[in-house]
């Protein structure tokens, strides 16, 4: 039923988040010293949780049989670029059916078609992403350099946009706020290419400024942000104006006569800086100036950590895990891997403190569930319409728990990731909720088709991959999917709980009698109906828990 002004609007904030942000909590003290404790699934599914969208239980074992370092070494390699995406709509008659539309001229009667092929081809990216954290970086980024794809009305630049995230997604940040400046979506969507001499547009300078890069501080004195005033947003303006972006072909280009030549002033916070009239290459000047900046660093190091290990930072984090990331990043000329690498190793990232603490977002929970159920999709020899068919299915499913993949709410990203004091808690609302658990027993039952092609969980092929000894017992069979998919120990009474959804009312022998009768006879419709039902009910019930949301 429709919300009316009598009724409450629906929930999207939890009335039960954080009202002010934890304190008093025996946080972890650990620092950034290497990581010298045991290496095995526990770690392993650790890092790989954070580092991907759920790992499968063959991937976590596979790096539990290898090193920290050598799985980091896979984690931060960067992959191939993936061909770009194609049509899959016969409304966009420019280019046939699986070819690329990307190169071909705009026309507002396709542009519909091809900004869904594009999310939904990204979408495609993230479940085919491997044991590489390159797509995991993608994502951070694109919350970190919004643009909305909604509000730019080119999906091809929108892909050019998504393709240079990737491109640096393991690399060079200082590099990405270069080029990200001048590429075409973003000038459009904050209006850079708007930005002339007579009329400097302050849009893009502000959020370089406050979103991007050196973050505000405090308030100290009207129009000054700590780290940067008013005057230096009017300096920056000044510096990007003169750039348009250009359809055909995609890109950017420069006008002289559209830029301020004057020599720009920029106050104490940057030294008082002076950058010279230095035409198409002032955007760089500005950039490089204010990666000069200490606090640039230590911004893009707490977006890190909330990214990958939790949401406070407090005093003893600051100290001991920022600020010497923020000294790495600066000794590394700003490459990001370094700063992963070190953090991701640390004895930080895996104290026992910092495992499961985080609320998957519901491209995490979404996605995740996918893969760590080993979800068969169907393969591009199935057609790209089906493909990319269930890759919309999931888009719809992951926008309807409140992130849409391309159009984060604002330029300031998703409010999980920056909303104090509530940070992931907003991913759990009265609204999403229902949602993912609609998402769980729809794929653990019947499945979802469409265009012919069903995508569903297989309970039995998962554990028929387990060893044989843990398949025909109830409680190891019970463990191992619990250590797959819930990133901290259950207690005695949830283990029971999941055993009675197993078992309802049956000792625990009844599994294993049952589970040999179906192995003896595979193709028995009611034996196989009977190890099923069962495996499907255990499952449900272990996606119903509260700890299935953590990671």
């Amino acid at each position: 039923m429709a919300a009316t002004a009598a009724q409450d609007p629906p929930e999207k904030v939890s009335r039960y988040a954080n009202k002010v942000l934890p304190t008093g909590l025996s946080r972890a003290t650990s620092t950034l010293a290497p990581y010298a404790g045991p290496w095995g699934y526990e770690q392993a599914a650790h890092l790989l949780r954070r580092t991907l969208f759920g790992p499968t239980r063959p991937e976590i074992q596979a790096a539990a049989a290898s090193s920290l370092s050598a799985v980091l070494n896979g984690l931060l390699a960067a992959p191939a670029a993936p061909a770009p995406p194609v049509n899959v709509s016969t409304t966009d008659t420019s280019v046939p059916i699986g070819q690329t539309w990307t190169a071909q001229a705009f026309d507002q009667n396709f542009e519909g078609v091809r900004r869904t092929s594009l999310r939904d081809w990204w979408l495609g990216q993230l479940l085919g992403q491997g044991t590489s954290l390159a797509e995991k970086m993608t994502l951070f980024w694109h919350n970190h350099f919004v643009v909305e794809l909604g509000d730019i009305n080119d999906a091809r630049m929108g892909y050019e946009y998504c393709r240079l995230l990737r491109q640096h997604a393991l690399g060079n940040v200082k590099q990405l706020a270069k080029d990200v400046t001048v590429t075409p979506a973003m000038l459009r969507y904050l209006n850079g290419n708007q930005s002339t001499a007579g009329a400097p547009n302050e849009n893009y300078g502000r959020e370089l400024l406050e979103l991007f890069t050196v973050g505000k501080g405090p308030l100290i004195a009207p129009g000054n942000y700590t780290n940067y005033t008013e005057a230096d947003v009017q300096a920056a303006a000044k510096v990007l104006t003169g750039w348009r972006d250009q359809a055909a072909p995609v890109g950017s280009y420069f006008t002289a006569s559209r830029h301020d030549g004057t020599t720009k002033v920029f106050s104490s916070c940057f030294g008082n800086a002076r950058i010279a009239p230095n035409g198409a290459n002032e955007y760089l000047d500005l950039v490089n100036l204010i990666f000069q900046q200490a606090e640039t660093a230590r911004f893009l190091v707490r977006k890190l950590y909330r990214w990958f290990v939790y949401y406070v930072i407090d005093a003893q984090v600051e100290t001991d895990i920022i600020q010497p990331l923020a000294t790495l990043l600066i000794q590394n000329n700003y490459e990001v891997a370094p700063v992963l690498r070190a953090l991701l190793s640390s004895e930080h990232f895996f104290d026992v403190l910092n495992m499961g603490c985080l609320i998957k977002s519901p491209l995490d929970f979404t996605v995740g569930l996918c893969r760590q159920m080993q979800i068969a999709f169907p393969a591009a020899s199935a057609g790209v319409v089906a493909q990319y068919g269930m890759w919309n299915y999931l888009n719809g499913v992951v926008a309807l728990q409140q992130q849409t993949l391309g159009d984060p709410p604002n330029v300031a990203g998703w409010a999980a990731y920056y909303q104090t004091p509530q940070f992931h808690e907003l991913w759990i609302n009265a609204v999403t909720l229902p949602r993912r658990n609609q998402i769980t027993d729809l794929l653990i039952g019947n499945g979802y088709t469409r265009n012919g092609v069903k995508i569903v969980i297989d309970p039995l092929a998962l554990t028929l991959a387990m060893p044989a000894a843990t398949a025909s017992d109830c409680n190891l069979l019970i463990a191992e999917f619990v250590r797959l998919m819930v990133p901290i120990p259950l207690t005695a009474n949830q283990l029971t709980f999941l055993k009675n959804a197993l078992l309802p009312g049956l000792p625990d022998f009844e599994w294993t009698v049952e589970w040999q009768q179906y192995l003896a006879a595979p193709t028995n419709t009611a034996k196989k109906a009977a190890v099923t039902t069962k495996l499907q009910a255990m499952l449900r019930a272990l996606m119903g828990l509260a700890e299935y949301h953590l990671s």
